[in-house]
């Protein structure tokens, strides 16, 4: 039987609640430190599959992400809030310009971090003014698993492509988590309302998900382009398009998308150097014009070389000979990330006879045995 809220719970609810919506977050829900008992499981079976690929952190925290609980021991509530980012077009209309790089939309404004933390932080002075209670504040940079203590609050449920879905805010959405020492009352967790849809499934370019609900990462192309720090397999290459950071497609075709608000918060606006830039641009980047084109966004922790990476991939995949001066420049780049796929967008713009008069040459010369493999290889 449900416990019975007191009005001086209500009271402190609606504080709260007005304080989040003043710091610009869309929902908050409220769940227990111990509401998630099946994650560290569901979290192992992950890693034990590889499904996480170069991602160690994961691994080296698994026993600290299931319970948030070993992160603070004496935390006795945890508050979620969700900040929409909802695109105000359909973020898949970039795929078709391909001379332009695809960025995922929640990365062309401010870096998130830089606007879930502050508005976090001013929800937590609340709750301690109003509670006396302990205050932690965490933006995905700490080991917690905030997509499954989302749910449990029910401010979603994780979809079929395992990322939250909201009824009012569809997939478009940044979490954010507060731990405090107060007891707040709870929320009902969400049920699951995809049915038998697969749209997340089937659009996705690279079969990322061996079955539904299930991700594995070494073949999701926004693990490839941000968190992939190799060369990245050919069997991928053709599929990427012109993603050059993330990937939108399993999150743009969720219906419940239509419920969602396309978010003006200024904060988040695309910044207009961000905005699928020309593919030229990226790849005439060197590592002083990459910070300034990218300074303050997300795009920016992945680095110059991987951004440079992902751009000779969707230069190759462009047909786009214009390119071509800029892709035989890089053969020469110090980054063998880069040499590598340069090589292989050479081979696709330029043609056999192209790449059969420069391969002796750069054969010889070329030490990195992946770049060397490129060489060797016709795509």
């Amino acid at each position: 039987m449900p416990i019975p809220i007191s009005e001086a719970d209500r009271g402190l609810r609606a504080r709260i609640e007005e304080e989040a919506r003043a710091a610009g977050f869309q929902a908050l829900a409220v769940t227990r430190p111990d509401a998630i008992p099946l994650a560290a499981a569901r979290l192992e079976r992950f890693i034990a599959l590889g499904h996480h690929g170069g991602m160690d952190w994961l691994a080296r925290n698994a026993d600290r992400r299931g319970n948030p609980l070993a992160l603070w021991p004496q935390a006795r509530s945890v508050v979620m809030l969700a900040l929409s980012y909802a695109p105000e077009a359909d973020p898949l209309d970039a795929l078709a310009v391909k001379d332009r790089a695809a960025i995922s939309c929640y990365a062309k404004g401010r870096d998130y971090h830089d606007i879930v933390k502050p508005g976090l932080k001013r929800v937590a002075r609340l709750i301690a003014a109003l509670t006396g209670a302990g205050v932690k504040v965490f933006v995905d940079t700490a080991p917690l698993l905030e997509k499954p203590l989302a749910a449990a609050a029910g401010l979603g449920w994780q979809g079929k492509h395992t990322n939250l879905v909201s009824r009012r805010l569809g997939s478009w959405f940044f979490l954010g988590a507060i731990l405090t020492t107060a007891e707040l009352a709870a929320d009902t967790p969400e049920s699951d309302h995809c049915g038998s849809c697969r749209r997340c499934l089937d659009i996705c370019p690279t079969d990322a998900f061996p079955a539904p609900y299930q991700l594995d990462a070494r073949r999701c192309i926004a693990y490839l382009t941000i968190e992939h720090a190799g060369h990245i397999d050919r069997s991928f290459r053709a599929a990427i398009g012109n993603r050059v950071f993330g990937c939108d497609d399993c999150l743009a075709v969720c219906p419940w998308n239509k419920f969602a608000t396309a978010a003006h918060d200024q904060r988040l606006a695309a910044r207009t150097q961000t905005d699928n830039p020309p593919l030229a641009d990226l790849l005439a980047m060197d590592d002083v014009a990459f910070r300034e084109r990218f300074r303050g966004t997300p795009v920016k922790r992945t680095g110059r070389d991987r951004i440079v990476r992902n751009a000779l991939i969707a230069a190759g995949n462009s047909s786009d000979a214009t390119l071509l001066p800029n892709i035989e420049r890089l053969l020469d780049d110090p980054a063998a990330i880069v040499r590598a796929m340069a090589v292989w967008a050479l081979a696709r713009l330029a043609g056999r006879s192209r790449f059969e008069e420069l391969r002796p040459g750069r054969l010889g010369s070329e030490s990195d045995p992946d770049v060397r493999r490129e060489w060797q290889d016709w795509p």
